[in-house]
């Protein structure tokens, strides 16, 4: 028997070990019927709101599964408290189901032995993922089948064609830019995470994407790598709205300023971002999103079910209903979500299986993270 049906029926089941997967599969869908499901998910975006409240209604109609989404500012609040359960002994009954998770938040739950299965393999849906994308690594961390595929991420610019007729092609055309067009420019507040994403894109392009940004920051000279990167900020910040003294909250703040003529270039990590806000009239039609011609920082997020959740078989119905062509299909819909689907595009509808993502850039190892946030909130912070 596989890894996830020998794991769930240790866990929550007295299934027979004599039955096949599909049976298995069965057997699991009908533990499910009647539990409740906390998902914890940021909840900062009403398409992303919207859409789990259409996969509430589903899966409770299909598979009698309640889910419940649990808004959560930061993912990072999650991962706390699971491991404040763990350091209480709280091994059976937690408070999580499930989560939406990538980078060192995975990485911090792996590493403290936080995360049930593997089980990614053994899930209906997985025979629909595309492969060649990266989906069994997240930021340079191995999954080992502890989380499963969910979307891709891009960070891409936004702007006004109308007000914009060539955006800048590179962080060195930016500076030019920004240089030329004082307060025109800047970047959501680290540690908020399209901040954060920027000066990593930023930093891989500087440094034409140093090997030494895939191992651990503690195991490379990180001040020599991570030099370029504030001498260009230096710089930045004397030309950026505001003088570089305030930032934006968020890429939802950016799309404002953006929408309200302040800023010339929105950051987002979501290429179809721009046709939802076409849709619900948050943005020009003129706007459009592009990446730099060395790439768009790129990753895949993830769902994955903690190691002492109390409905482990309902959050598993949840993440294969989630993952399942008319689900990823309704997701990729860019006047629904818009979120790049992680299917082979042969199982994929609509405007999901329309819009292909740019040239991808690898994520850096999860270590840089914490460390450029410090140091950035050391030196401009305040």
């Amino acid at each position: 028997m596989n890894n996830l049906f020998t794991a769930l029926i240790l866990a929550v089941t007295t299934f027979s070990v004599s039955a096949t997967g599909t049976e298995n599969w069965q057997q699991i869908e009908a533990e499910a019927a009647g539990q409740h499901v906390y998902f914890h998910a940021w909840g900062g975006n009403q398409e992303i709101n919207r859409y789990l409240g259409w996969a509430k209604k589903e899966l409770k109609r299909r598979y009698d599964v309640t889910l419940h989404h649990v808004k959560v500012t930061d993912i990072t609040e999650t991962t706390t408290r699971l491991i404040a359960e763990k350091a209480a002994g709280k091994d059976q009954g937690g408070s999580v189901d499930m989560l939406w998770i990538n980078g060192e938040n995975f990485k911090s739950l792996k590493d403290n032995q936080l995360l049930f299965g593997p089980f990614v393999e053994d899930l209906p849906s997985w025979q629909y993922v595309d492969q060649s994308l990266p989906v069994t690594v997240d930021f340079s961390e191995p999954t080992e089948g502890l989380e499963a595929p969910w979307g891709m991420g891009q960070l891409v610019f936004i702007y006004d064609e109308e007000a914009l007729s060539s955006p800048p092609r590179s962080y060195a055309d930016m500076l030019k830019y920004a240089q030329a067009n004082p307060n025109r420019l800047t970047y959501p507040r680290p540690p908020e995470f399209h901040g954060t994403s920027f000066l990593k894109s930023l930093l891989i392009e500087l440094t034409s994407n140093d090997p030494r940004l895939q191992k651990s920051a503690s195991d490379t000279d990180y001040a020599a790598v991570t030099k370029p990167l504030w001498d260009y900020l230096d710089a930045f910040h004397k030309v950026a709205w505001r003088g570089g003294e305030q930032f934006p909250a968020g890429t939802a703040e950016t799309l404002q300023l953006l929408d309200d003529g302040q800023i010339d270039l929105a950051i987002t990590f979501n290429p179809n971002a721009v046709y939802a806000a076409h849709a619900t009239g948050n943005l020009a039609e003129s706007t459009k999103a592009y990446a730099m011609d060395f790439g768009a920082l790129s990753n895949i997020h993830y769902l994955a079910v903690p190691w002492n959740a109390n409905a482990k078989a309902g959050a598993l119905v949840v993440i294969n209903f989630l993952m399942c062509p008319e689900a990823q299909s309704r997701k990729g819909n860019i006047d629904i979500w818009g979120d790049p689907s992680v299917l082979k595009t042969e199982f994929l509808s609509g405007s999901a299986k329309e819009h292909k993502p740019f040239k991808s850039v690898p994520e850096t190892h999860p270590s840089w993270q914490s460390a450029i946030e410090k140091e950035w909130l050391q030196r401009y912070g305040s």
